[in-house]
């Protein structure tokens, strides 16, 4: 479960006014679903990911969940462009305390996942945006979070890659939940039950699916 209390959020503009994302949202998600984050462009869809995963701050309000969250896989990735895919997620799985040998595991499974080939030992700078987005989704996998954080990550790539994210997350999904921003409906149809709607700095879940998806359905 995951409890969202009181929730504020506000970003500085360039201009110095302050832009209010979510002010005193609260939302509890029940245990055991898959989650679509709906919401208009700009709603705070992303925020809202960055905040359950502790990569930001809220300026007030509590998250409390009983369950671990990944970080947000997204299209930007955050992997540091000087190293190899290998030695990017060398140093990930070090810093979460692996041992040499479970390390070497781990990467021969985010190797294959990822199926950039030569590339995982080639500078990340010398990567397209795919091969970024396919390392990032890999070794994300290769983690056994209780809840997986996606940003849009099912609508990119070649149909390949669409097929590997959707076959690791039915294989997760059997003992692991799924927290989605997809501006794709038949992907949210796929895997989410419920829908967490972001709207006017407020959070509201919607536990009928269709109902949810009904509103943006042609976004």
């Amino acid at each position: 479960m995951i409890k969202i209390s009181h929730l504020d959020k506000a970003y500085r503009l360039g201009n110095g006014r302050l832009h209010p994302v979510f002010q005193d949202a609260s939302v509890t998600i029940p245990p055991d679903v898959n989650v679509a984050i709906l919401g208009a462009n700009g709603a705070g869809k992303s925020t809202l990911l960055r905040l359950l995963a502790g990569v930001d701050q809220p300026d007030g309000g509590r998250i409390a969940s009983t369950g671990s969250l990944s970080w947000p896989v997204t299209l930007r990735g955050g992997f540091l462009p000087v190293m190899s895919g290998r030695e990017n997620c060398w140093v990930v799985f070090s810093i979460h305390g692996y041992s040499r040998e479970a390390i070497r595991e781990k990467l021969a499974k985010v190797h294959e996942i990822s199926g950039i080939g030569e590339y995982f030992d080639e500078p990340v700078k010398n990567y397209s945006a795919g091969m970024r987005v396919r390392l990032g989704f890999a070794l994300c996998m290769a983690f056994d979070y209780d809840y997986f954080l996606l940003d849009e990550i099912t609508s990119v790539g070649d149909a390949g890659f669409r097929d590997t994210c959707k076959t690791w997350l039915r294989a997760r999904n059997q003992k692991h939940n799924i927290i989605l921003v997809s501006h794709q409906m038949n992907t949210i149809r796929q895997f989410c039950q419920v829908a967490v709607v972001v709207q006017d700095h407020k959070l509201t879940l919607v536990e009928d699916i269709e109902e949810a998806i009904a509103p943006f359905a042609d976004d």
